[in-house]
């Protein structure tokens, strides 16, 4: 039990630190994970419901933004258009979750996988950071319904494992012309409906092989993962300010690369 426990919290740690960062935090759970032998159908359960905690960090952190919102939708149409961008959105990785999530789990939620799509997405983010995009959108209120579509769309790249949902998010959105600021905060806000609906559907879908003894485990790898992830959102914030995310496209090269090197000469085993 003891054991278990200590995995709880190392998953936390790494979901905490990679949620919001342009890394994956999906690749890092897959690779931790088969470090300390947590694989299978349960532990991918796992995996995504500690997700769930780092949502509530951002909540805690925006928690005047969101109640303003709420407060507002029945006759501000500020909060009401800005509502209507994250869902908006939302939706097409509902869609595509929803059609494709089975096969996706059962194909591409391997080291090899992530590990290329880490190297990959590294480039990419090079590549983003080397254009001359100028900002047509300044914050997050003046976002049109387009941009929220085309922000959602580009987050359905981040069902492939390895990609990065915050990454995608981000990076699509300075090239789509949103304010670098603009586009960590939106993909700060699209995270909660996105992760919190997918941890939901994928507890109440495996349900059955839940039991109440799991329960410890869960709530560490939750408050974990929420003060893990509280503390890297204050980061991040004022980082945006003034820093690229050059540094973290170099980090995914060359974790990818260890990855598939340490694969390929067989130091170490990366389970699926």
């Amino acid at each position: 039990m003891l054991n278990d426990i200590l995995n709880a919290i190392v998953m936390g740690i790494v979901e905490g630190l990679t949620e919001f960062l342009p890394v994956s935090s999906t690749g890092h759970l897959i690779l931790t994970a088969s470090l300390l032998g947590m694989t299978g159908e349960r532990a991918q359960v796992f995996s995504l419901a500690i997700q769930t905690g780092a949502m509530l960090a951002v909540c805690l952190y925006y928690w005047r933004k969101l109640w303003d919102t709420l407060k507002g939708l029945a006759s501000d149409r500020t909060a009401q258009r800005f509502a209507l961008n994250v869902l908006i959105a939302f939706i097409p990785a509902v869609v595509l979750g929803l059609a494709f999530g089975k096969y996706i789990k059962a194909v591409l939620f391997n080291p090899t996988v992530v590990a290329s799509t880490f190297i990959l997405g590294g480039l990419i983010i090079l590549w983003a950071e080397k254009r001359h995009t100028v900002a047509r959108v300044e914050t997050v209120d003046s976002m049109g319904f387009m941009d929220a579509l085309k922000v959602g769309l580009v987050q359905c790249l981040a069902l492939i494992p390895g990609t990065s949902r915050s990454g995608a998010t981000i990076i699509g959105g300075m090239l789509l012309g949103l304010k670098r600021s603009v586009a960590t905060e939106f993909s700060f806000f699209l995270a909660i409906p996105t992760l919190m609906g997918a941890a939901a559907y994928d507890v109440y879908k495996h349900r059955d092989m839940l039991v109440l003894a799991d329960a410890p485990l869960f709530g560490v790898g939750i408050a974990v993962s929420f003060g893990v992830a509280l503390a890297v959102i204050r980061w991040l914030i004022g980082y945006v300010a003034s820093h690229t995310f050059t540094p973290f496209a170099w980090y995914r090269i060359a974790f990818g690369i260890v990855v598939l090197v340490t694969a390929k000469m067989g130091w170490v085993t990366w389970a699926a």
